[in-house]
């Protein structure tokens, strides 16, 4: 499955089915509830999990390497660095600590439980904005932008994928649909009757999906990303930039698709090796912050190493990584794919940043999307929360209050 084809497919591939049942996460109860529910909620991690860890890291078997760079994948040098700091500097306990001063909560949705984070709108009347980010990523990268879009007046919600981090694991193909898991702690959980989304990465795919199938709540839609709409006969030719930019993806999927192909066709012989090993699991994730971002070279002057961890921690604590890289292979052979004539109503906005996956034409988003505001960002990568806040955050305000 292409890239471009996973942000299509995601967020709307898996199918509504049954609640959680069984042991959905650490911690879960597999409750046969129905409606949504909330509560506060609390990062607890148990000490031995984090003995555990730090006995793993010092134990490392390190594989040779020919080339001291990223050519031939993560360099060797820079993952020796990460687990240094990892074992010497990094300390959980503050961390947690740290981190249980966001606002954290998991809603359950008839059973299945939703972690979020929810920052309370500081003037009266300010609106509700859903924020969704995708893989390898989590909350740690958004924490940043949460303040800056509270100054311009919205009440934020961040939801974690199913599978992903805090929120519940399924545990059986297509048992929940992330769609209308959010779409339900917005209105039920929550009580927004509009509100406007954003998304990176799988949460551009949310995004359009929460557009497309709900214009009346959906106030507006702002994309990193954008979906390919299906075409036929009676489609308008592509321009020269839409072509290019096919071009491009293809190149991309050529050089770069390798971890797309495998998490889309054997995502549990990967799994395996990276819930069991700190340090592969560092290697996996970290190679695509430093492949994927505008680092130029130099991965920690953009990510510290400390955000690098606690990215990880997340998959770690949680056991995730091996539901988190199932959505693909759920998105590859249980598709929702699109339908010509297919079109997000609600006002749209694409920012587009030069060093992303793909980098569509204004005309391309056009074909599927009412596109209101289009930008072409001098900077930044995959994760502009993180990356280039300031930016990302200005262009999601200023777009919100033009479309109301």
């Amino acid at each position: 499955m292409s890239r471009r084809s996973f942000v299509v497919c995601t967020g709307g591939a898996l199918l509504a089915a049954a609640a959680a049942t069984g042991d959905t996460a650490p911690n879960a109860e597999g409750s046969q509830e129905h409606g949504v529910d909330i509560e506060k909620f609390r990062i607890e991690i148990p000490k031995s999990v984090i003995a555990d860890l730090r006995a793993r890291l010092k134990n490392t078997r390190w594989n040779d390497a020919v080339a001291d760079d990223w050519s031939y994948g993560t360099q060797r040098s820079f993952l020796e660095k990460l687990v240094q700091f990892w074992l010497q500097d990094y300390d959980w306990t503050d961390r947690e600590a740290a981190l249980n001063e966001l606002p954290h909560f998991r809603a359950s949705v008839d059973g299945f439980r939703v972690h979020f984070l929810h920052f309370k709108g500081k003037p009266a009347g300010a609106k509700p904005l859903l924020v969704m980010n995708g893989w390898p990523s989590s909350f740690i990268e958004y924490q940043k932008l949460a303040p800056l879009l509270l100054e311009g007046g919205f009440e934020v919600v961040m939801p974690a994928l199913p599978g992903f981090g805090f929120s519940d694991r399924p545990v059986q193909p297509h048992q929940v649909r992330a769609v209308d898991l959010f779409f339900r702690l917005m209105t039920e959980g929550l009580g927004y009757e509009r509100f406007a989304v954003a998304g990176t990465d799988i949460g551009a795919g949310a995004a359009t999906r929460l557009g497309l199938e709900h214009p009346e709540q959906v106030s507006g839609v702002h994309l990193t990303s954008v979906v390919d709409q299906p075409r036929d006969s009676s489609s308008a030719p592509l321009s020269q930039a839409e072509k290019e930019y096919q071009a491009q993806a293809e190149r991309w999927e050529e050089e770069e698709g390798a971890y797309s192909s495998i998490q889309s066709t054997r995502p549990q012989t990967l799994a395996f090796g990276l819930a069991d090993s700190p340090v592969g699991l560092a290697s996996w994730i970290i190679e695509k912050f430093y492949v994927w971002s505008d680092c130029r070279g130099d991965l920690l002057s953009v990510f510290p190493m400390e955000m690098l961890i606690d990215n990880l921690m997340v998959y770690w604590v949680t056991g995730t990584i091996g539901s988190s890289v199932r959505l693909y292979y759920e998105s590859k052979h249980w598709p929702r794919p699109f339908k010509v004539g297919d079109r997000v109503k609600p006002p749209s906005a694409v920012l587009v940043l030069p060093k992303d996956l793909a980098l569509p034409p204004r005309e391309w988003a056009e074909r599927f999307y009412n596109v209101k505001r289009y930008t072409l960002a001098e900077r930044g990568g995959h994760f502009p929360a993180w990356e280039v806040t300031d930016l990302y955050a200005k262009d999601l305000v200023e777009f919100f209050r033009s479309v109301g």
